[in-house]
C-alpha cells in the first residue's frame, strides 16, 4: 500500500517554524505516513493576537483547497485552529487543528487540564476552544509565560524557563491534571518540558498527528 501524506499548514509566515513543526510531526507519525509542510505568506511570522488569528484563516483555507489533491489529511498548526472550520466544510479530507486535538487528548478519562503559553492577547480565543469542544467543565484556564512572546521565541532556554513557570501555575494554582503547551511554534519547548513534571505535559503537534492518523486510517 502506498504511504499516506499529511499536510501540515503553518498559519504563521515563518518557514523555519514550519520545518521545526514538520520534524516534530514526522517523529510522531506512524510508519507509512509522510508529513509535508505549507507556510502562509500573508500572516505575521508569529501570530500573537486575536485579530491576527482571524486574519490568518482565509489563507489557511486557500492553502488547503490548493493542495487538497496531494494529501490524505490536514493539520492546522496554530493553536487557535484558524481556518479549520472552513476546511472541514470545503474539502472532503479529514482535517484537525492542534488546539482541538490537544484539548481532546488532555481531557481523556475526565482529566482537568490547563494551557500554558506565551500569548496573552489570544486568551479569549483559547478560552473559546473548550466551549466549542464541550470541554468547559474540564478546563482550568490558561497561564501565560512572563515576557514578550517574540523575545521568548528568540531564546529557547528563556522560553523553556518561562513556560515551565506557567505550567507550574496551572498545576499548583489551578489544579490542572494535564497541561497543554499552547502553540505550534512552541513545539520544541513542549517536548523539553514533558520530563520535568509529574502530570502529563501535552505537546499539541503530536496530539494532532495521532488524531489525523486515526481519522485517515492506517
Amino acid at each position: 500500500m502506498a504511504g499516506r501524506r499529511i499536510l501540515l499548514i503553518n498559519p504563521n509566515s515563518n518557514e523555519a517554524t514550519t520545518a521545526m513543526m514538520v520534524a516534530i510531526a514526522r517523529s510522531a507519525a506512524a510508519d507509512g505516513f509522510d508529513i509535508a509542510g505549507a507556510t502562509a505568506t500573508r500572516a505575521p511570522t508569529m501570530i500573537v493576537s486575536a485579530d491576527e488569528l482571524e486574519a490568518a484563516a482565509p489563507e489557511v483555507e486557500e492553502i488547503a483547497r490548493a493542495r487538497s489533491g496531494e494529501c490524505d489529511g490536514m493539520i492546522v498548526a496554530a493553536f487557535g485552529d484558524p481556518g479549520l472550520a472552513g476546511i472541514k466544510v470545503t474539502t472532503k479530507l479529514p482535517a484537525v487543528g492542534i488546539g482541538e486535538s490537544s484539548m481532546l487528548e488532555a481531557a481523556e478519562n475526565g482529566r482537568r487540564f490547563g494551557v500554558a503559553t506565551t500569548t496573552p492577547l489570544l486568551k479569549a480565543k483559547i478560552d473559546a476552544l473548550p466551549d466549542a469542544l464541550g470541554l468547559r467543565s474540564y478546563y482550568t484556564g490558561t497561564r501565560f509565560a512572563e515576557g514578550d512572546p517574540h523575545e521568548l521565541m528568540r531564546d529557547p532556554s528563556l522560553l523553556r524557563i518561562a513556560l515551565a513557570g506557567a505550567v507550574e501555575a496551572c498545576i499548583a494554582q489551578d489544579g490542572a491534571e494535564a497541561v497543554i503547551i499552547g502553540g505550534g511554534p512552541l513545539g520544541e519547548a513542549a517536548g523539553a518540558l514533558q520530563p520535568i513534571f509529574t502530570v502529563p505535559v501535552i505537546a499539541p503537534i503530536p496530539s494532532a498527528v495521532r488524531r489525523i492518523i486515526r481519522l485517515v486510517g492506517a
